[in-house]
């Protein structure tokens, strides 16, 4: 009975983190906002009154094609990283290339042959408080936070992905592997090198 009552909350937890997910991705797409921030492609002098940021990330996927029924652009050019601040909406296409990484370790999570995303965008915007929605609307993943940005500053995002645990026969010592051809199951996000 308790196996049952604990498979039953598992589910919850798990149909509930799915339908945030979607709920947040939802909103972050629409923007009901549009002077929040303006796209930069350069830095220069950050005026009196603003703030420099520049988001980063660099994500993993399987290529394209490797599950014939998948109707998701992994492996594509379509594949895109959404950032929503303050209801401004903004969706990045990543610099895409081919990668078969060697193993450099038990437990290296972007080990094998794949495709590798880098996205990048520098932008302005006021210094002060700001909620961030971050999304890879593909893998079905957001996460939302706060932060502070300081007058004339330059500062610097980034986005780091968490990949699903390896499916397959489980070894003594290797529980807890990850690999991106499971998918990414959590985003983090560091600002000037701390969590938010």
């Amino acid at each position: 009975m308790n196996k049952i009552c604990l498979l039953v909350l598992m589910t919850t937890m798990v149909l509930s983190g799915c339908a945030e997910s979607s709920s947040l991705i939802k909103t972050g797409s629409n923007s009901i906002q549009t002077d929040v921030f303006q796209e930069l492609s350069n830095g220069g002098i950050v005026p009196e009154g603003y703030a420099d940021l520049r988001v980063t990330s660099s994500v993993k996927t399987h290529k394209f094609g490797i599950y014939p029924s998948e109707k998701k652009s992994h492996g594509t050019s379509e594949y895109r990283l959404l950032i929503n601040i303050d209801g401004q909406a903004l969706q990045l296409q990543g610099d895409l290339q081919k990668e078969n990484t060697e193993l450099r370790g038990i437990r290296d999570p972007e080990a094998g042959d794949g495709m590798r995303y880098r996205f990048s965008k520098n932008i302005r915007l006021k210094a002060g408080a700001h909620k961030i929605i971050v999304a890879l609307p593909d893998d079905d993943i957001a996460t939302q936070g706060e932060f502070t940005l300081s007058d004339k500053s330059k500062n610097s995002l980034a986005v780091a992905p968490s990949y699903g645990a390896s499916s397959g026969q489980r070894r003594p010592g290797f529980s807890g592997v990850t690999s991106f051809r499971e998918g990414v199951k959590r985003l983090w996000l560091t600002l000037n090198g701390q969590n938010i």
